[in-house]
């Protein structure tokens, strides 16, 4: 079976216009495709960054601002410097784009423009029959980012043709892989969907990039699938401090696995642990009572399960697996009413497993929030 299609969409810098991409988006994952959606406000180096560490066949823009001709060909521009032009660059701006412009546009090195009145079932054709063919010889990756990237595809790719680890000629040379995870911090981060996972990595970010001004941190972030089918791969929407050149992140479909991890992920992890990253994080698919999906080949260091407020009643609290194997749990968003109750009950929940877990309130979306300092001094300190 042939990997998916990976494409990554976007809207420029200073444009907020996200409905019309987000249905296309949508008509893409509902044909297969799997679409690493960047979000809305985002730069030329952004775009770029989040394109090549995804290793995407191409880029599609939805432009409504005005300035489409200039930002279109520095996206261009920018993938050829850095050695990236196998990644395609089409888009579309319903009347904001003209004919004379996507000329224009095309001569500047843009694959493709879409016009109003374009059909989805048009684009969805478009991209599966330009993008969705075997990859040519690529040439020498310029950076280690790219070259990292590049590896990382050819590790899902053998996984998504029913092998268990790449060919001989393809793979990795991975080597002592419990070693190298275990001379790397790797953290895991589990949890019910709508929890704050991906904010609350966002803000650990932060403070990552302030304490170490020449460190790097690797993210893994799942979302799900099933097996010849799309996903929306839309973590990177939410991230604000992770757009730095600093942060590593790639964004995996669970391609039919359940548990909330991909079948790639744990070579993947092992690549990225060898390759100097001070930290990586795992962050799982939203997950259910059952969910244990750190445990198989000790994957990380320290795992932290983080929950909203509101999970239901204390009988819920004795059925959710994971209390009684995270290292740390978070109460996110605590500053919702029900937080202190919540806390209390998990507190004793915790109590009742006779192990030093770790509970912390904590509050993402705040600014300087001062539970994400408590866990980013607990994840950081390995001692």
């Amino acid at each position: 079976m042939a990997s998916p299609i990976r494409i990554l969409t976007a809207v420029p810098i200073c444009d907020g216009h996200d409905s019309a991409i987000n249905t296309i988006n949508l008509e893409f994952i509902r044909h297969g495709i799997e679409v690493i959606y960047l979000g809305y406000h985002r730069s030329v180096g952004d775009i770029v960054r989040a394109a090549i560490q995804e290793d995407v066949r191409a880029i599609g823009i939805s432009s409504y601002n005005g300035g489409h001709i200039e930002f279109f060909a520095e996206v261009v521009g920018l993938l050829r410097k850095r050695g990236a032009t196998d990644i395609k660059v089409f888009g579309g701006g319903g009347g904001t784009i003209t004919h004379e412009d996507a000329v224009a546009m095309k001569r500047k090195g843009v694959d493709n423009i879409f016009f109003a009145g374009t059909s989805l079932a048009e684009m969805t054709d478009y991209v599966r029959k330009h993008y969705g063919g075997p990859r040519g010889k690529r040439s020498r990756a310029k950076s280690p980012d790219r070259e990292l990237a590049h590896k990382l595809t050819e590790i899902e790719d053998a996984y998504a043709a029913r092998r268990k680890r790449p060919t001989r000629n393809a793979q990795p040379k991975i080597r002592n892989t419990q070693s190298a995870i275990r001379n790397t911090n790797v953290i895991g981060f589990t949890g019910p969907g709508g929890a704050g996972k991906t904010t609350l990595i966002d803000e650990l970010v932060l403070r990552f990039l302030n304490q170490n001004p020449k460190g790097r941190i690797a993210i893994l972030s799942h979302d799900p699938s099933v097996i010849g089918e799309g996903a929306l791969l839309g973590d990177r929407a939410t991230m604000i401090n992770s757009q730095n050149d600093r942060v590593f992140m790639r964004s995996m479909a669970t391609r039919g696995q359940a548990g909330g991890l991909s079948p790639a992920t744990h070579d993947c992890l092992t690549l990225l642990a060898r390759s100097g990253f001070d930290y990586v994080i795992i962050e799982t698919v939203g997950t259910g009572q059952e969910a244990m999906p750190f445990q198989k080949n000790g994957i990380v260091n320290q795992t932290v399960l983080v929950m909203n407020p509101d999970y239901g009643s204390r009988l819920q609290l004795q059925k959710i697996v994971m209390l009684d194997l995270a290292d740390i749990v978070v109460v996110n968003k605590s500053d919702l009413q029900r937080a202190r109750t919540a806390h209390t009950e998990i507190e004793q929940r915790l109590e009742q497993n006779g192990r030093n877990q770790r509970l912390i309130d904590t509050v993402a979306k705040r600014h300087r929030d001062p539970g994400v300092d408590e866990l980013f001094g607990l994840i950081s300190d390995r001692g």
